[in-house]
């Protein structure tokens, strides 16, 4: 149903085997029934040398996307939040994301979030395109916030 409503079947299968494998965690936003939207919480091991130097074994929020139908309602804001409190549920102090420089509305949805820019510059992220694992790289923000109540 995930892949039907929100397409990318190659995302949605990784995605799943590797919450199968205690990788990390899909959390997806429901409407009647119908997937609307859906965060990834990635805490492996970060791919990015950046991130495993800066913030090492800072869990990291990725691939959050809105339905367009469901857009500008709060899902997204609601999806954060569920993967804030999950997160501080495990202990986790902090959590990280990246945004890709030209994505200047997600910016803006972070910040208004509470995320910051880490004090050093983008650095080259990678996505998973398409079922043969073919990535492709984007220069991105990297935003780091603190988990309520901790430092």
């Amino acid at each position: 149903m995930l892949v039907a409503e929100l397409g990318q079947g190659a995302f949605f299968a990784d995605r799943l085997a590797r919450q199968a494998d205690g990788r990390g965690m899909l959390l997806v936003a429901w409407h009647r029934r119908r997937p609307v939207g859906d965060v990834y919480l990635w805490w492996e091991r970060a791919e990015e040398p950046e991130l495993q130097i800066f913030l090492p074994g800072t869990p990291l929020l990725t691939h959050l996307e809105v339905h367009v139908d469901h857009r500008a309602r709060g899902t997204g804001t609601a999806l954060v939040a569920a993967a804030e409190r999950e997160l501080g549920r495990r202990g986790h102090r902090a959590v990280a994301l990246a945004v890709e420089l030209g994505n200047i509305r997600a910016g803006r949805l972070y910040q208004r979030l509470g995320y910051r820019d880490w004090p050093h510059p983008p650095i080259r992220c990678y996505s998973l395109t398409d079922g043969r694992g073919r990535r492709e790289a984007e220069i991105c923000r990297i935003l780091v916030k603190a988990l309520a109540g901790r430092p």
